[in-house]
């Protein structure tokens, strides 16, 4: 499935602090993040090898995508690629808000899915939704302030969510105005290997315990398809100047080790956008 948490223009240093986790079954091939696509298009993310398409992505001009699924028990085998969501928003030139319109029409060709998507420069992040299944998709602008995005609609509140919403706030407020240290959030909130009380469990129609194995923020799961869990954990940061940092701690599973690199940016352009 996958977390994620942001602070948005609602801070002194930072246009955004994000903090992700994507989780995937383990012989899924995945690239770590890296620049990649066509030259002069290029997008900083993840990148899934069967699909082609990112879970998160950024480019230098300042957009920014990134998707859940949405849990329900029984997902197409037909359905379009939601990573497709993400990866043509950031090789596009529309605002999020027009992008994300467009996405609500199509929407229903795809297996349940949360879509953020962002644009630095001119301060707006949309949210969009396919679900509850049956309902038109939903579109709407992301407020300032602390999101956190599971695996149902946006801030839903559930323990997992809560959980990291708590430590994070908590996070920020001991830091205050002061530089946050991207690997020591990471290894201490998106390692977070708490679950949920039995009775505190969503109600997805999934089985018990295949929800209580989700409801941590790291997972880890031996299934009957196969080992299931967090490959990827990230932390991406947008200073008010546009200086961009991508922290990711990724796991390898050729060798089972976990490694990490950081890749930093001036995005282009951010003070002429903002005059």
């Amino acid at each position: 499935m996958c977390i994620a948490a942001w602070i948005w223009q609602n801070h002194p240093k930072y246009s955004l602090f994000l903090l992700s986790n994507r989780d995937e079954y383990h012989d899924r091939p995945t690239r770590p993040v890296e620049w990649w696509g066509e030259a002069g298009d290029k997008i900083l993310g993840g990148r899934d090898e069967l699909a082609g398409g990112t879970w998160l992505g950024c480019t230098r001009s300042g957009r920014l995508a990134f998707l859940t699924n949405y849990r329900e028990p029984n997902p197409s085998s037909t359905a379009k690629s939601r990573g497709d969501l993400t990866l043509r928003f950031l090789q596009s030139h529309m605002s999020p808000l027009e992008y994300a319109e467009e996405t609500a029409k199509e929407a229903t060709e795809y297996n349940g899915f949360n879509l953020i998507l962002a644009d630095i420069r001119s301060k707006v992040m949309v949210y969009v939704s396919n679900r509850p299944e049956g309902e038109p998709a939903s579109v709407q602008i992301v407020s300032p302030g602390l999101h956190v995005l599971s695996n149902a609609k946006l801030d839903t509140p559930w323990p997992k969510a809560l959980r990291l919403h708590e430590n994070f706030n908590k996070l920020l407020r001991r830091y205050g105005n002061e530089e946050i240290p991207e690997k020591e959030v990471v290894v201490n909130l998106m390692s977070d290997s708490v679950k949920a009380d039995l009775n505190r469990l969503p109600n997805t129609g999934c089985e018990p315990e295949w929800e209580f194995n989700l409801s941590s923020t790291f997972v880890d799961i031996e299934s009957k398809r196969g080992r299931y869990g967090t490959r990827s954990m990230a932390a991406l940061s947008v200073m008010s100047n546009g200086e961009v940092s991508f922290y990711e701690r990724y796991l390898d599973v050729n060798d089972g080790e976990w490694r990490e690199h950081t890749v930093e940016f001036q995005m282009d352009d951010l003070q002429h956008k903002e005059d």
